[in-house]
């Protein structure tokens, strides 16, 4: 059996090894992913909802259930998603719900497939868009295939080293353009490289409206001669037709929701302008850098695969090579990209050049002579399982027998944190919320009949303060809070109704904000635990 199943790799010129590793990378893939997925909201933790937008959104999505991140604007899916809801733009609460609606509206194939894919329903329309870029990772993956199949430890390292870059990675995390946008993109090389010019010029058209920066594509139809001039005429001709499909959405745009030839606030900047500008972020934050917020190492990770990529397109110039045409147009890009696509950590640079990152991993020579530029350009994918990273709690652990978490219908046990309270944080095997001041915490109990819970939780806080808690309006425990130090508590036969049960923190002082954080915090819950004890008997409601 073991000689027929190698010899089928054999014949095929691939090594088992190798191969065993392309397919634990994607079962890897698949599990992390997974991982996102929370019950009732789906897949919505990868949108990035802002609670700071919540009364903004379209009623449609507001009627949803997903997750929202507290304290928070978000990110750039949960506009992207609200247009998904419909792509014709027709709908007049979109003008207030996205941050800058032409500006967005132009990527508009994600927002599209997801409508699709969600047959124009609002629930299945967000998770359809979370998931794409999962989707197309995988996608991705297969295609790759071509360029780099499992023969070799190195070709896995050029595959893993897109796979994993930073900027797929995060682009799978917060569901944004460019992942499905890089796999149009290699999709278009792959039918060019078959001799199929017309399908790949479809799909490099199709991909403009993914991502405009990605017609930058089309320089795989330039020539690789300055004659005869004819052959620059019909590449002229090939580019305008890659734009058209863009171009006359922008027309559309423009009469539907206003002019569309906004850039974006600080997109581009004089040449190396904002790029020298990351390099001095870098250096002023890296003595910032902790295991808890590892930011400023990522960026530095980032600067230095990017310019190596660089580097590589500028000192190495081989127009007879389609790829190189495109990894250098994109390498010309970097030049002028602003300080808004560069700040941050570790900045959308990483995202925006992705096109560059795969056409360095095709062009790389091979052999040991070239192993460490491979390696300098692909630093980035050490930062992909902090990307990578499954949702973190929202505050509150249920445990218990798992015949009382949940009910005879399957209904588990549920919480939702009002408004008042951060984001959930982690360092190392605790968790933590801060609250900004009174706070409530909803728990739902799924059961027909009151349940007894134990509730153990930390408290510290900003300054001396009591702290009172209160379960549906009836008071069961207070507690003063010192600045320094933790008050524990354990409060056992706590009595949960049937359905939602409202369980306050109230405090006596107001808020602070501390040096280096702009929040205002008062006090924070530690490694909050409910552990269902007992269904309660008729006498003991």
């Amino acid at each position: 059996m073991w000689r027929q199943f190698s010899g089928w790799f054999e014949r095929r010129n691939l090594s088992v090894a190798v191969s065993c590793a392309f397919a634990a990378l994607l079962a890897l893939f698949v599990w992390t992913f997974s991982q996102f997925y929370l019950p009732g909201k789906g897949f919505s933790y990868l949108i990035a909802f802002g609670a700071h937008l919540e009364d903004s959104r379209l009623s449609k999505v507001r009627k949803l259930d997903y997750y929202v991140e507290k304290g928070s604007d978000g990110y750039d899916a949960q506009y992207y998603v609200q247009i998904a809801m419909d792509p014709s733009l027709q709908n007049k609460q979109l003008r207030n719900a996205v941050d800058s609606l032409p500006y967005r509206a132009r990527r508009i194939l994600l927002p599209l497939l997801a409508y699709a894919f969600g047959f124009g329903e609002p629930g299945a329309i967000l998770q359809a868009f979370a998931v794409l870029n999962a989707a197309a990772w995988l996608l991705l993956a297969v295609v790759l295939l071509h360029w780099f199949p499992p023969r070799s430890w190195e070709n896995f390292f050029r595959w893993a080293g897109v796979l994993l870059s930073f900027g797929l990675c995060v682009s799978v995390r917060n569901a944004l353009t460019d992942g499905p946008s890089l796999l149009l993109l290699a999709v278009g090389f792959l039918l060019y490289e078959r001799n199929r010019p017309g399908w790949a010029l479809a799909v490099l058209a199709v991909n403009g409206l993914a991502k405009e920066t990605n017609l930058l594509g089309a320089a795989v139809f330039a020539p690789t001669e300055l004659r005869p001039w004819r052959r620059w005429l019909v590449a002229a001709g090939r580019g305008l037709l890659i734009a058209a499909p863009l171009a006359a959405w922008l027309v559309y745009i423009s009469l539907r929701v206003g002019p569309a030839a906004d850039a974006g606030a600080r997109n581009f900047a004089l040449p190396f302008v904002a790029y020298v500008h990351k390099w001095r972020e870098v250096f002023d934050t890296l003595p910032d850098t902790t295991a808890d917020v590892p930011g400023p190492v990522w960026s530095l990770l980032m600067m230095v695969a990017l310019t190596a990529q660089f580097l590589f397109f500028v000192a190495r110039p081989r127009w007879q090579e389609a790829w190189w045409r495109v990894g250098a147009s994109f390498a010309l890009l970097m030049v002028f990209l602003g300080d808004a696509v560069w700040e941050g950590y570790p900045g959308a640079a990483s995202r925006v050049l992705l096109p560059m990152q795969l056409a360095f991993n095709v062009l790389v020579p091979r052999g040991r002579a070239w192993l460490a530029v491979l390696i300098v350009g692909n630093l980035t994918l050490l930062g992909a399982p902090s990307v990578l990273r499954a949702p973190q709690s929202e505050g509150l652990v249920f445990g218990g027998s798992s015949r009382l978490l949940e009910s005879s219908t399957g209904a588990g046990f549920n919480a939702k944190f009002g408004r008042t309270w951060h984001q959930t944080e982690r360092g190392g095997s605790g968790y933590w919320t801060w609250a900004a001041g009174d706070a409530i915490v909803e728990v739902t109990n799924p059961h027909a009949s009151p349940v007894a819970v134990r509730l153990r939780f930390g408290l510290t806080s900003t300054l001396p303060r009591t702290i009172e808690i209160a379960v549906n309006g009836e008071q069961i425990w207070q507690t003063t809070v010192p600045t320094h130090g933790q008050v524990a508590a354990s409060l056992t036969e706590v009595v949960l109704q049937p359905g939602r049960n409202e369980l306050s923190f109230a405090t006596d002082a107001p808020p602070l904000t501390v040096a280096g954080d702009p929040r205002a915090l008062a006090f924070a819950v530690h490694n909050f635990r409910l552990d269902v004890q007992r269904l309660l008997g008729p006498n003991e409601r």
